[in-house]
């Protein structure tokens, strides 16, 4: 049996008035708007929402993330990405 190293990555998140967001981390957008913009965490998916949103810096090399904007709210998702799986098809076939 192998051992699994548990990992307990950071994360940083930096708010500047409201206006422009600057997240670590990062590992993709799965969906974006002027509105609203999710990604992809090592702590699990992301939700902000706001007003004019745009993404200003995506790497996925250094996991990156830079959006500019009137924003309004941050929110992870509840149990983060790894709780989501099973909710397609496929996952709930095979469960």
């Amino acid at each position: 049996m192998e051992d699994k190293k548990i990992i307990n990555p950071i994360q940083n998140l930096l708010l500047e008035s409201r206006e422009k967001l600057t997240v670590s981390g990062v590992s993709d957008v799965l969906s974006f708007d002027d509105q609203i913009v999710i990604i992809e965490t090592d702590l699990g998916l992301l939700t902000i929402k706001g007003e004019n949103l745009k993404i200003n810096k995506l790497n996925i090399d250094t996991s990156d993330f830079i959006l500019n904007g009137k924003i309004n709210s941050l929110s992870y998702s509840e149990g983060g990405f790894e709780g989501n799986k099973g909710t397609n098809i496929l996952g709930k076939i095979f469960k």
